[in-house]
């Protein structure tokens, strides 16, 4: 509905999360709030991810990061990805929550698991650099892999660098000019430099292979937008 200010209010039947997010979106945060609530006591998991969103951002309320962690949380156990996602980004910063990385952790890599592109590039990202977390590169090259092939640009210019360089999997040029290639053509500054250094070191055959990968990957994940990719001059 177009007009907002013509929709029934929250306490008449008819209304469902969609209405609250217009609501939202309207700025009409106090109607988005009594929908999202409505919503949640009829066990609506995406309902209590917005009461959520709107405590920790306070929305036309004060921030309660308390009680945007507990309805985040009852969001996350009732199977909400974008909660388990926000929820294990609660945890590792201790926002709305004691600190815990173990547990942010294992929230990320079962948003991750199910497909959540964010959760896939942050717990990579966690488990390459292996700062607060135990490195395991394998388990980040998994999941770059997964949020790559979700066409997540900045995961490819990860995995690109993780085959040019034998961070988690055997070195592959092949690979990493594939991967590096797709995350260049959207202005990845590292996948550009990284990707002229790795072209001096290939031979023409290898460039043409690599030209192939990129045109079969393009291929199989074309949105219909038709975009085409650049090419590397290997005069």
């Amino acid at each position: 509905m177009n007009d907002l200010s013509l929709k029934e209010p929250p306490s008449a039947p008819g209304y469902n999360i969609m209405d609250g997010v217009a609501f939202y979106e309207a700025s009409k945060f106090e109607t988005a709030y009594d929908v999202f609530n409505s919503c949640a006591k009829a066990g609506d998991a995406t309902a209590w991810f917005w009461l959520s969103t709107m405590h920790m951002n306070g929305d036309g309320r004060a921030v309660d990061k308390t009680t945007g962690f507990k309805c985040c949380l009852k969001a996350a156990e009732m199977g909400s990805i974008q909660a388990q996602t926000n929820l294990g980004v609660m945890y590792i910063q201790g926002d709305g929550v004691a600190e815990d990385i173990e547990v942010g952790l294992k929230w990320l890599c079962r948003a991750a698991d199910a497909g959540d592109t964010g959760a896939q590039f942050n717990a990579a990202t966690l488990l390459s650099a292996g700062k607060i977390v135990e490195k395991d590169l394998e388990m980040a090259v998994k999941y770059y892999q997964m949020a790559a092939d979700s066409g997540y640009h900045p995961a490819q210019a990860r995995l690109g660098f993780s085959y040019r360089n034998g961070f988690g999997v055997p070195k592959d040029r092949h690979k990493a000019f594939m991967w590096l290639t797709l995350a260049a053509q959207h202005g990845a500054g590292s996948a550009i430099s990284m990707l002229e250094g790795l072209v001096a070191e290939m031979t023409p055959d290898e460039l043409h292979t690599g030209h192939q990968m990129v045109e079969k990957w393009m291929h199989d994940h074309r949105s219909g937008s038709g975009d085409l990719y650049f090419r590397v001059d290997t005069n």
